[in-house]
């Protein structure tokens, strides 16, 4: 849908689309990426067992001529703009209907009994062992070979209900349901599932995220007490089979954005009220509220505040008054770049106005890098320049992975937890090196400068030991 805008583009023009991508929303303001590299049962990178998405040069099993590898070339452009890079792909779709590009080496033609067929796609049978591990494989393979910093899975799990159509999984169920209930069985596979994702994420390289966009509804209060004040015709749990507060509550899963696709004035599914409802069952893990940009500007006869262009403001507004909930995530990349209503803008020059230092999984890592050493500054005719050495590798045996440098005038309080006060995010191990152009002559500075590593851990700040005039 975003990113490329149509099949069969070259690689030259698939690349240049991806960094205006990059550059437009890393001048916004965002901090992280999620980007879809399995839509169904294919591949947007070159090591894998599954064939080239049609999505990318026209027809699948085609790979990029001239040749690259699309996810390599993607996460070098992410982080060389700090942004972090997390892998989505779909979970459930193996084709997406009787017209798609299906080559005869793709899972759907090698393994026809792993499939159930429910509106004309092919869809995994998350009932059959084999099946899960093999989604489980897939996703390992991504882990295993690319620098990525999450692995994201979405809504897809068991598919949304449809007029007279049924999911065909009954012969399944009879041979593996262990005296559950249909219901209870088809939850129960796709927690093995999640946990089975999980284990082999942790087994590999344990300090990558994984992260799930569900339905923003768990349960209705009227099924379930703990539920939400909400009337919804679909729930994850009764309709998608995923059970997504158990996962988060455990901490299965390490962060989760539910997808609150709904505006402030819905009745039956009420903003304010479902969000509430999630930082009161996220457990110790993070909550980032998934936010609808792809319905602002987007008129509906029944729904028409999306063409208000207050609506996703008074929604961050929301969102940005709770210490339970720590980011946002919206949906699409291409509305942001469009900039509907100017929502692009807003986001610019008031709720991202300052940097968002991505917050720490104190679970995952907990251990912070040393601060940097040997920090200098000159006053230069254009400016004050700073330049500092990396520190040594932290006891967990970590590099700095970038630094921050906060700013302060010569009597204002040092707080390095004000973003008011971050001056520049230099990204890259050897990134060592900063020119401070806005200052004002005469006038005279400290500079604090701490390291990160990659999960975010922050050391403590390295001062110069006196105030340095600007020339």
């Amino acid at each position: 849908m975003d990113w490329p805008s149509r099949k069969g583009l070259s690689p030259e023009i698939q690349q240049r689309e991806f960094r205006e991508l990059l550059d437009v929303h890393s001048s916004a303001g965002f901090n992280s990426v999620i980007v879809q590299v399995r839509a169904a049962a294919d591949a947007f990178y070159a090591k894998s067992s599954e064939p080239w998405s049609e999505w990318l040069m026209g027809r699948q099993g085609q790979p990029p001529y001239p040749f690259y590898d699309p996810l390599e070339f993607m996460i070098k452009e992410a982080h060389s703009r700090n942004l972090e890079f997390h892998a989505w792909l779909n979970l459930d779709r193996a084709t997406y209907g009787p017209k798609s590009s299906i080559i005869p080496t793709h899972i759907s033609r090698r393994k026809p009994e792993w499939l159930i067929t429910f509106e004309g796609k092919k869809l995994f049978n998350l009932g059959i062992p084999e099946v899960r591990a093999y989604i489980a494989s897939i996703m390992a393979n991504v882990v295993r070979q690319y620098d990525v910093d999450g692995i994201h899975f979405d809504d897809y799990f068991y598919p949304y209900s449809a007029p007279n159509q049924v999911l065909g999984d009954e012969l399944t169920y009879k041979a593996y349901y262990n005296g559950m209930n249909i219901h209870d069985w088809r939850r129960d596979n796709v927690d093995k599932l999640i946990l089975q994702l999980r284990d082999s994420i942790r087994a590999i390289k344990p300090k990558i995220k994984f992260g799930i966009s569900p339905f923003g509804v768990w349960r209705n209060q009227k099924e379930d007490p703990e539920g939400s004040a909400t009337v919804a015709g679909v729930t994850s749990y009764g309709t998608l089979y995923a059970d997504t507060r158990k996962w988060i509550r455990e901490g299965w899963i390490d962060y989760v954005a539910p997808q609150i696709y709904f505006d402030t004035e819905f009745e039956r599914v009420p903003f304010r009220k479902l969000v509430d409802w999630w930082t009161q069952n996220k457990g110790k893990r993070h909550l980032y509220i998934g936010l609808a940009a792809y319905r602002i500007g987007q008129p509906h006869p029944r729904d028409k505040i999306w063409m208000n262009p207050s609506q996703m403001p008074v929604q961050m507004r929301y969102i940005r008054r709770s210490d339970q909930i720590e980011g946002s995530i919206f949906f699409s990349a291409h509305s942001i770049f469009s900039n509907p209503l100017g929502v692009r803008d807003s986001l610019r020059n008031n709720f991202f106005r300052y940097p968002a230092l991505i917050p720490p999984m104190p679970w995952k890592d907990n251990i912070a890098p040393l601060p940097p050493r040997d920090l200098k500054v000159a006053p230069l005719e254009k400016g004050i320049e700073l330049f500092w050495q990396p520190p040594a590798k932290a006891p967990d045996g970590d590099n700095a992975t970038y630094y921050v440098v906060y700013r302060f005038s010569e009597q204002q309080e040092q707080r390095i937890d004000d973003p008011r006060n971050i001056i520049a995010i230099c990204a890259g191990e050897n990134t060592t090196r900063f020119l401070d152009k806005n200052v004002e002559r005469k006038k005279r500075y400290i500079y604090v400068v701490t390291a990160f590593d990659r999960l975010h851990n922050e050391s403590i700040g390295t001062s110069i030991p006196s105030p340095i005039q600007a020339l």
